[in-house]
């Protein structure tokens, strides 16, 4: 028997393959503005961020104010690659279709982003109304509250529960809201999450034997 009793999941990058899409798209839009960067610097400063926080270290960079037009075009642009090329973490459908605990979702991400990549996937009818996003309640990772809010819905105490992150800013939230936390390290190049979570692991198929 597991010892937890609901399972948190990130979106990007735990159960979407997102990070390197979206990621590579803001860094073409920053060094289209000057940034000079690439998806190694966007990986470790941008995963796990809003969008705005993202703006604001690519406005430092540019040392200018980033165009309004920004965030919209970054969004269209995201879809249309998401469209093309998004496919499920590998191993993670099977993980969900086996899993016998209760879980949700909980991201960085607008809901209707949450919506839009997890049904391109397959995996939307497993989350509905599971989804709970940081935009809904204006509060952002590192702070715990979508944790809280999630684990609170499910009808669980942070204790009850274990959080599926791959970001550090994730992992600290969780970590800050009383959880225990699973670090997913398969695209942790920077080695980041090694001793700051419960666990690790880079392989979605030992999810289940972890539980």
């Amino acid at each position: 028997m597991s010892r937890y009793k609901c399972v948190i999941f990130d979106c990007d990058g735990v159960l979407v393959d997102s990070e390197p899409i979206s990621n590579q798209i803001l860094v073409d839009m920053a060094n289209d503005l000057g940034a000079d960067i690439d998806l190694a610097f966007a990986m470790k400063h941008f995963k796990g961020s809003h969008f705005k926080e993202c703006v604001a270290i690519v406005s430092k960079l540019v040392n200018k104010p980033i165009p309004e037009t920004f965030e919209a075009e970054y969004r269209r642009r995201s879809l249309e690659a998401f469209e093309k090329h998004l496919k499920p973490i590998e191993g993670v459908t099977q993980v969900i279709q086996q899993l016998h605990l209760p879980f949700c979702v909980a991201s960085s991400g607008m809901e209707s982003k949450m919506r839009f990549n997890l049904n391109l996937v397959g995996l939307l009818p497993y989350f509905e109304n599971k989804l709970f996003s940081c935009y809904t309640i204006q509060k952002f990772k590192p702070e715990p509250d979508v944790f809280l809010w999630a684990a609170r819905t499910m009808g669980f105490q942070p204790h009850e529960c274990v959080v599926i992150e791959d970001s550090v800013l994730g992992v600290q939230g969780a970590l800050k809201g009383g959880f225990d936390v699973f670090g997913f390290t398969a695209h942790d190049t920077n080695k980041e999450l090694e001793g700051l979570c419960t666990k690790t692991f880079d392989d979605m198929s030992l999810l289940l034997k972890m539980l």
